[in-house]
């Protein structure tokens, strides 16, 4: 049998067949040994074949025997492993980012890193910048500074507010026929705005935590949900860090589409935009075509440095 996976609890999967049926399945152990780098071999999204195990009374359970090939997946470094890396999803169209600039902040070094994973592994990503009801008019010029930024690159950017439902219907159109990923730090908003697109979902939501500023981790593993309106949408962890993995040093720019757009006009092929001479990066930083944050957070990621990027002074 053949099916999709809509939920993993870390050793057991729900899988849902083209028909509709619902099945408990399982890998086997040897199975995880087989190459796969992930802590994780098996991810919401993954499409699986899976066999039947009727030697029980009770419902049957599925053993999974194969993954097909995916289009795409996007990944993090694992908590416990920082070598090894952790599926988040996998077969997605697009990913919408949430941004909240306070409650919790989500600073530019958090949404670059995961801008430039999304490009790696070619998935669109749309940046919603959740909570604008809540904010004053000094905090939505930011909104509309970081939305110019990033619209400047040629990402979509939509202010949106979760509980008053402003631009919700915009939201639903994009996700249309699509298999959509929500993600963001843990209190931007998701499990909300899930609700608010879906609301018999009734997904569990929870106060943001007023003594670290920071969201409760509310959601405890991916799940994938069918939406009465022709679309499915993956629901994910709050992610506190997002680390940069498996890129080489040379390939870090052209994840960056304004340094690649740029990347011909340097004067040497291999540039990594640093002190090499007649950079046309740089003579773009210079002349304040490109945003200092975005420089900022390429070197970071150039340099492996994930100890401080989520400090304030990586903000602007």
């Amino acid at each position: 049998m053949t099916g999709i996976v809509y939920k993993s609890t870390g050793s057991w999967y729900t899988v849902k067949t083209d028909l509709g049926a619902v099945y408990p399945c399982r890998i086997k152990g040897k199975f995880r040994m087989k190459g796969i780098r992930s802590t994780n071999p098996i991810a919401v999204g993954d499409r699986v074949d899976f066999d039947l195990d009727h030697d029980n009374n009770e419902k049957p359970v599925g053993v999974i025997k194969n993954i097909h090939d995916r289009k795409n997946y996007i990944v993090r470094k694992s908590v416990n492993l920082s070598k090894q890396t952790h599926v988040i999803a996998a077969n997605i169209d697009q990913v919408f980012l949430l941004i909240t600039i306070d409650n919790p902040p989500t600073f530019t070094s958090f949404i670059d890193r995961f801008l430039v994973t999304a490009e790696a592994y070619s998935i669109k990503t749309i940046l919603l910048f959740n909570k604008v009801d809540t904010y004053d008019d000094d905090t939505l010029n930011e909104v509309r500074y970081l939305a110019h930024i990033y619209r400047k690159i040629g990402y979509e950017c939509i202010g949106i507010s979760a509980t008053t439902g402003k631009n919700i219907d915009k939201v639903k159109a994009i996700m249309t026929g699509k298999v959509s990923m929500f993600a963001g730090h843990s209190g931007v908003g998701k499990s909300t705005l899930v609700n608010a697109i879906e609301p018999t979902l009734d997904l569990k939501t929870k106060a943001i935590s007023e003594q670290h500023m920071q969201g409760q981790h509310t959601t405890t593993f991916a799940e994938m949900f069918d939406l009465s309106f022709d679309a499915k949408i993956i629901d994910t962890p709050g992610i506190k860090g997002f680390g940069v993995v498996d890129m080489e040093k040379e390939e870090i720019g052209d994840y960056f589409p304004e340094f690649f757009a740029l990347k011909e006009h340097c004067k040497f092929n291999n540039c990594i935009h640093v002190e090499e001479p007649e950079c046309a990066v740089k003579t773009a930083l210079d002349a304040d075509e490109i945003a200092i944050s975005r420089y900022r957070s390429y070197l970071q990621i150039l340099e492996g440095d994930e100890d401080h990027y989520r400090t304030e002074e990586w903000m602007k």
